[in-house]
């Protein structure tokens, strides 16, 4: 399994410490930091194969747990894998199904053999085990896989964060032994809360698992964006140096840089698609609210700065007007802006790293983007 995955760090920002580098996948090779959009039903929500590779995604994400409801992964094996299924030849990552578990808190019950929860839609019954999480990601057949954990929620005592990371450490041991498929790559995952002992005692623990790669869950739950960097700056120095770093489930700008500043090297988010279908976009020069009536008559690009399509060919009004008709063009023309600027930012994120000037790149865009530092 290790020969079909490597990284290899190719530049560290000599003012910041952060680094460039490239992880090798079946697939294709993955220039970090980089993001990756979220297509939850093997599709990222109105793009095409076509669109994620004009725009320059390197690698896409699915879900597990809604991919095994419907179509049902032995449907997707059978296909040939989600690469054949939705016909994109580029690296893929599926999560474990342990957040969608998570946010079924009102109707799922966690034993220390899996977690028994009603399916959202049918509300039948399901069981979920650390070995039937491998067993359907080894079906959907991604270059990289997500353990099973316990994602516990923001605001729980320490007694709790800690038995839901014991949890997650031993149903990690258990995905490993179960794990077949040597053209896949599992990332375990690091838990404990908001507890900077436990995140440590974790990652420590979890570390013992890693071949090529290491994921950081529970973060962007919820809690202050000083929690989350608080637990960041714990864990610097301590992540292995010889494989890459993923921050689960972020997807703002502020959030990637500091990740990207406090070690991170991947980043996913439904963010961009989702915001698209509401009217907003993510620009230069910050966010776009398209529903707002100043924007009837403005006949300007969304982003001088962005050569995608939407931007190349349609004004804001335009965008406007589709927007406030509910159009099914508005939520693809700002899906497929706001994800190719997210990725637009992360290439110059690397070309800055690389030209070690990471943080005044930092501080030039949050002052265009409107971030406070």
């Amino acid at each position: 399994m290790k020969e079909n995955f490597s990284y290899k760090v190719l530049h560290v920002d000599k003012n910041s410490g952060v680094r460039t580098g490239v992880l090798h996948t079946p697939h294709g090779d993955i220039y970090t930091p980089i993001f990756m959009p979220v297509g939850t039903l093997a599709t990222v929500k109105s793009l095409t194969s076509d669109d994620l590779y004009d725009i320059g995604a390197q690698i896409i994400l699915a879900n597990t747990y809604h991919l095994h409801i419907r179509p049902g992964d032995e449907l997707i094996k059978r296909a040939g894998g989600l690469h054949k299924f939705m016909n994109f030849n580029r690296p893929m990552l599926t999560d474990s199904g342990g957040f969608q578990v998570f946010s079924l808190a009102d109707i799922r019950k966690i034993t220390d053999n899996g977690v028994e929860f009603k399916n959202h839609l049918s509300g039948a019954k399901m069981f979920f085990t650390p070995e039937k999480a491998i067993e359907i990601e080894n079906n959907l057949g991604a270059d990289i896989i997500m353990a099973f954990d316990v994602c516990s929620e923001y605001g729980v005592t320490h007694e709790q964060a800690e038995k839901a990371m014991h949890t997650t450490l031993d149903w990690l041991d258990r995905c490993v032994k179960a794990h077949k498929n040597e053209n896949q790559m599992l990332f375990p995952i690091v838990q404990g809360n908001f507890y900077a002992d436990l995140r440590l005692k974790s990652l420590e623990e979890t570390k013992k698992y890693c071949k090529c790669g290491i994921a950081i869950g529970g973060l962007s739950v919820g809690e202050p964006k000083e929690k989350m960097i608080e637990m960041l700056d714990a864990m610097r120095g301590h992540y292995p140096e010889d494989m890459p770093r993923y921050m689960m489930g972020v997807g703002t700008p502020d959030y990637i840089f500091e990740g990207v500043e406090r070690g991170i090297d991947m980043f996913d988010c439904v963010l961009q698609t989702r915001v698209a279908r509401n009217g907003l976009a993510m620009t230069s020069k910050g966010k776009v609210t398209l529903k707002n009536a100043k924007y009837k008559e403005d006949f300007s690009r969304l982003d001088d700065e962005c050569d995608c399509y939407c931007c190349k060919n349609h004004t804001k009004a335009y965008l406007h007007h589709l927007v406030m008709c509910n159009e099914i063009l508005a939520a693809r023309l700002l899906s497929l802006h706001n994800v190719k600027f997210t990725l637009d930012m992360m290439d110059k994120m690397r070309e800055a790293i690389n030209n070690d000037r990471f943080l005044e790149f930092k501080k030039e865009f949050y002052e265009k983007y409107g971030i406070k530092s």
